[in-house]
């Protein structure tokens, strides 16, 4: 992290590039730097040149520099940027900004000058920002790098562009708005240096309370994925991500690769790390400005007090089309509204409180409105047609607003008569809007970020799923298939692939449903009983309707002999280059309400999603569906589920159609997740329809097509993810001295209640050795924050035990790695009757044995000087042990 630190808290900067030549890159960019002032020492360097702007030494080379700089930024030509970066290498420069252009972005020579660098770089350990970028304005340094002639003034919104043309056009609105930033970055080509890193860096930057991003691309999905997940608690990121529509979807094969298109992998990736996804530019500031605050929404439902009927009503209209709600107001509430209102209001929500309502009726409206239980948050709307003067009201509001522990917007319309109280409301950073719509638009991103974070740390129902099917066998199947040419499964192994992870379909599995004639598909049928259904079976063809491949509802021996010939001529017809491997029997299943789509798709780039909709023939022409991440728990199929229309329908039931048990959605959902957590060859999972009737569902069509471009020899395990499954690998079994048994198991969402109960147990001394204080409220964000972790940057190793059938948690080791470094945190906390039979030693001795395998070089410990026993337990596996200060030691040991 000192390398990504360096880029904006650099004391030297060189400007390898500096010129005198009016309106070049290097003579703006020096002038910015040199505006800092004694801020920073900026060396010019250029060989060409003694002095640059009248009398300013400009230096030969970096390596006569009094210094080594902290940041070098570049901008020379893109065929002298590799030298320069040798230069800098040579010498010790650590980080580096590359302005010029002509990379990738021109071409195959292009990205072998990019490769060219990036190997260079890895060669000095420096880090690139850039190529072709702008660099960096950091207001509160007064840093510099760009040849943006401005500087925005300070506040605390972290602002990242990857578009250097939009950054600075947006850059530029944002000014002249009055907008603070803590930092503008424009991160070019992000051939190093990217998103990940830079949501690492902002995440613990004590200036920046949000963060906002335009990206055309993320650089990596999973360094992305991790860094958004780690601070999007505690800060919003909110995203503007452009290119909503591509063709690629077009190569898909199945239904669900049809479906699902590249702007769908970026929703998913954004929902899943709560991440904010906004449609306009004023959307990102509007939002960065109100979702850093306490005074988040609690659900959808707003109360909107007017002194006007028309913007109420557009207010409305905007609201319920986004998907609010209107609150209901409580009898008490319009009672209480009724003794001060005038007897025509509207006696509901809306609140119409006529045009000619004075301060006071706005003030009481307001408040009244505010202590209804039934109202997350309200929306003021003045008109400018009142007595009231509109910076008194902005003091009223100001006033409430402190006092409200819901959010409060405020839509003021007009434009110099209200200027003042529009002022006055940003200075007390309450959201405010010139027309209603803005305001809606607002309320309903906070609502969604809110219940995005609740549901995303909701702690799931405990899970009974085997989540180590046999899968051996089954790798067999893909070998065979990689043998034979084949990159599509045929039905009877796609089967084999979702029965053995316990996904309902058709058959036992032991009767052969593949007829190679018409005799002996009668024969099948016979055995299965009637009525069945024949379909082509075939690598070739995958929707097998359009080739009229299915004749469904025969009765008879005859029609089924019928049927086989019509099948295989249908094919023959409309597809004469397809192989045939027979035509499959299979019992005809008639008795369901609800048909499903249920699938997953491999992107390059983001790795596999799962996809649930409505399915059916007609699938992909209604399109409802949605798509979530794996892996997936309870929660997360629950919200998968919810994301599409037909989830109401299978909730509620439609006229003669009961509702449906959801339990059995999640469970074949959660099923299917592993199924392709566990096999990174596959690249596409269609099952449609999925067939449910009450808790009954089953598979009648599936399809597995593998990705002929994966070798599994080639790549780490689940490298074909950007979230990191559960490690399974690090349960094992283990004895106390005294004989008591554990079992040691990383720490899981679901295991809320239980780190509850053990941290309540445990002894005031115990747990202010642990926290250096006595934590007096267990709160269920703080559970979460322990049980619902990143494996990828985090691990936690809980020793559950059982007795008569009870379980308990009694102790837990946590390893934090620092991003971006090599160095990690460790702590380790066992229960009071625990403690003193080998628990605590086995935990240290595991954080270890993980950390040497995450590639951390350092781990340590602050505890305090009384902790004796884990002082001396430091001693003994070979700890350093440092004496900070009268109340803390430090514990390090080098792996």
């Amino acid at each position: 992290m000192e390398r990504i630190k360096a880029f904006f808290e650099p004391s030297s900067v060189a400007l390898i590039g500096a010129t005198d030549r009016k309106g070049s890159v290097g003579r703006i960019t020096l002038k910015n730097l040199l505006a800092s002032g004694e801020a920073r020492r900026v060396y010019p360097v250029n060989p060409g040149h003694e002095t640059v702007l009248g009398d300013i030494k400009c230096y030969p080379s970096v390596d006569v520099l009094p210094e080594i700089p902290d940041l070098a930024v570049v901008a020379v030509p893109a065929e002298h940027v590799a030298a320069a970066v040798e230069e800098c290498g040579k010498v010790g420069v650590k980080s580096m900004i590359i302005i010029s252009a002509g990379f990738k972005e021109i071409g195959i020579e292009g990205r072998k000058r990019e490769e060219k660098v990036l190997k260079l770089a890895a060669k000095y350990d420096m880090r690139i920002m850039g190529p072709n970028c702008m660099g960096i304005i950091r207001p509160k340094t007064n840093l510099n790098t760009t040849f943006i002639r401005r500087m925005p003034k300070q506040g605390n919104v972290a602002f990242l562009s990857q578009s250097g043309a939009l950054g600075s056009g947006i850059l530029d609105w944002a000014m002249s708005k009055n907008i603070g930033l803590s930092t503008f970055v424009s991160v070019g080509s992000m051939a190093d240096v990217d998103f990940g890193d830079l949501i690492d860096y902002f995440g613990e930057d004590a200036c920046t309370r949000s963060i906002i991003i335009y990206p055309e691309s993320i650089g990596s999905a999973k360094k992305f994925m991790s860094a958004a997940r780690g601070f999007s608690r505690t800060k919003p990121i909110i995203v503007l991500k452009p290119g909503k529509f591509e063709e690629s979807i077009k190569a898909a094969l199945s239904h669900t690769g049809a479906m699902v298109g590249v702007d769908k992998y970026y929703d998913a990736l954004f929902s899943r790390a709560g991440v904010v996804r906004v449609e306009e530019i004023k959307d990102l500031f509007n939002c960065a400005s109100i979702l850093n605050t306490a005074q988040l929404p609690k659900g959808p439902n707003l109360a909107i007090v007017s002194n006007g009927g028309g913007p109420a009503v557009l207010a409305t209209d905007s609201l319920i089309s986004r998907g609010g709600k209107l609150a209901r107001l409580s009898r008490e509430t319009i009672a209480a509204l009724s003794e001060f209102l005038p007897k025509a209001w509207s006696r509901a929500n809306p609140v119409d409180i006529l045009e000619d309502a004075d301060l006071t009726i706005f003030e009481k409206s307001v408040e009244t409105v505010l202590r209804d239980k039934g109202v997350n948050g309200v929306l003021i709307i003045y008109a400018p047609q009142a007595s009231v003067v509109p910076s008194k009201l902005a003091s009223v509001v100001i006033e409430q607003s402190k006092k409200a522990r819901k959010p409060i917007l405020v839509v003021l319309m007009g434009d110099r008569g209200v200027a003042q109280a529009r002022n006055l409301l940003y200075e007390n950073s309450i959201p405010v809007y010139g027309f209603p719509e803005e305001a809606i638009k607002t309320y309903i991103y906070m609502y969604q970020y809110a219940n995005s974070l609740e549901t995303l740390y909701e702690m799931p129902e405990e899970s009974l799923l085997d989540v180590d099917a046999p899968k051996n066998h089954l790798k067999t199947l893909i070998h065979k298939a990689q043998r034979d040419g084949r990159s599509i499964l045929d039905e009877e192994d796609s089967r084999k692939f979702l029965r053995s992870y316990g996904i309902p379909v058709m058959g036992d599995g032991n009767t052969p449903c593949i007829a190679h004639s018409a005799e002996n598909a009668a024969n099948i049928a016979s055995r299965m009983g009637y009525p069945v259904v024949l379909k082509i079976s075939s690598p070739d063809i995958i929707h097998r309707s359009d080739v009229r491949g299915v004749i469904p509802n025969i009765h008879s021996d005859k029609e089924v002999k019928e049927a086989f010939n019509q099948v295989l001529e249908n094919v023959k017809r409309n597809m004469p280059e397809a192989r045939v491997a027979g035509v499959s029997v299979h019992k005809m299943v008639r008795d369901y309400d609800y048909e499903l789509i249920v699938g997953s798709k491999k992107s390059p780039i983001f790795g596999p999603v799962l996809m649930f909709g409505r399915g059916g023939i007609e699938a992909e022409f209604f399109k409802d569906f949605a798509v979530e991440l794996p892996p997936l728990n309870q929660v997360l199929a629950r919200k998968l589920l919810k994301q599409t229309k037909v989830y109401d329908l299978l909730r509620n039931g439609f006229r003669f159609k009961p509702p449906v048990d959801l339990k059995i959605l999640e469970e074949i959902l959660v099923r299917l997740s592993n199924l392709i957590i566990d096999f990174p060859e596959i690249k596409e999972i269609d099952i449609n329809p999925l067939v449910v009737k009450g808790d009954q569902a089953i598979a009648l069509d599936e399809k597995i097509i593998l990705d002929d471009k994966y070798k599994r020899e080639q790549v780490q395990e689940y490298a074909h993810l950007i979230i990191s499954p559960y490690p399974s690998r690090l349960v094992t079994p283990w004895k106390c001295k005294d004989g008591r048994p554990v079992l040691l198991r990383p720490i899981r969402p679901e295991d809320e209640a239980l780190q509850k109960d053990f941290l309540e147990g445990l002894s005031e001394e115990s747990m202010r050795y642990r926290f250096f204080y006595v934590v007096k409220d267990i709160t269920h964000d703080m559970l979460t924050r322990f049980c619902n972790i990143d494996y990828d940057r985090e691990m936690a190793i809980v020793a559950e035990h059982s007795d008569n059938g009870n379980r308990r948690n009694v102790g837990v080791g946590r390893l934090l790695i620092e991003p971006g470094d090599e160095v990690a945190e460790f702590a380790v906390l066992v229960a009071d009757d625990f403690q003193g039979v080998g628990l605590g030693l086995k935990l240290c001795d595991l954080l270890i044995g993980i950390g040497r395998d995450k590639g951390v070089k350092q781990i340590y410990a602050i505890v305090l000087n009384e902790n004796v026993k884990m002082i001396h337990l430091g001693k003994r596996l070979n700890f350093s042990v440092e004496r900070l200060s009268a109340e803390e030691t430090k514990l390090t040991l080098e792996l």
